[in-house]
């Protein structure tokens, strides 16, 4: 089996500068290479730097993106997304027009003799306790349910902001460790005691390929400084960076 697992894309929708038109456009030719080349795409959170979508409505500005994922799937992909910290508020879209799998946690699998784990990995940070307190509220059925109600303008505005906080809130590199670190533990924790073979993450923006005992856990970055994924072609697995960042300045971390 051939999968390609992606995360932390960051993909704007609002705020768009200059300098963003470059890494937007290397994000959609990444995409396009992907058509005819996997069986199995995991979007494992954060692809658009805010997902909302109400009952009759979506964020236009996606539509590139979202043109090459149905692409992808029409040539015979499968499409597994799961929720990340930016990207959550999921309707019927994914599921009923793209023949994506929706998963809130993770997403399990076992293929060419490999128990493999995916997780976005944000609920395996060790430092990040009003995140997850906020985490729980945001995503919880009375938010949900007021949401729902705004016009769609208003809604998006309130997400973007709600998303602008996340996303400018830096870490100092002791931070930014330990966020990696409660990742690598957990990972470490499921192979160690022989209930996966591999653990892939994102979340932490940091690439990480590293072997624990049998097993290996992979960390496929982002596309704000790294432009890097993981695939897995037969049941060994690769951390990779797409080539065009070449001569590309990227963003500062998120």
């Amino acid at each position: 089996m051939r999968i390609c697992i992606v995360s932390d894309v960051h993909y704007k929708f609002t705020g768009l500068k200059p300098e963003d038109q470059p890494r937007q456009q290397m994000v959609l030719e990444f995409f396009r290479s992907l058509i005819g080349s996997y069986d199995l795409l995991v979007l494992n959170g954060d692809i658009f730097d805010l997902w909302s979508e109400g009952k009759h409505s979506l964020i236009k500005q996606y539509f590139p993106l979202l043109k090459i994922l149905a692409d992808i799937r029409e040539a015979g992909c499968k499409l597994i997304y799961i929720s990340g910290n930016h990207d959550f508020w999921f309707g019927d879209f994914f599921r009923d027009y793209l023949g994506a799998e929706i998963y809130d946690k993770s997403y399990s699998l076992t293929t060419d003799g490999k128990r493999i784990l995916i997780s976005h990995g944000d609920l395996y940070t060790i430092n990040d306790l009003r995140y997850k307190i906020f985490r729980f509220l945001i995503r919880s059925r009375p938010i949900r349910a007021i949401y729902s109600l705004m016009h769609p303008d208003l809604a998006l505005s309130l997400g973007s902001k709600l998303s602008r906080t996340s996303s400018k809130r830096k870490l100092h590199k002791p931070g930014q460790r330990k966020r990696s670190e409660g990742l690598e533990l957990y990972a470490g924790k499921l192979i160690n005691r022989n209930k996966y073979d591999l653990v892939f993450m994102g979340h932490s923006h940091n690439p990480v390929f590293k072997t624990f005992g049998k097993g290996i856990y992979g960390n496929s970055g982002d596309w704000l400084k790294s432009f890097s994924y993981i695939k897995v072609i037969d049941g060994n697995p690769e951390l990779c960076h797409y080539d065009s960042k070449e001569n590309f300045k990227g963003e500062q971390d998120v």
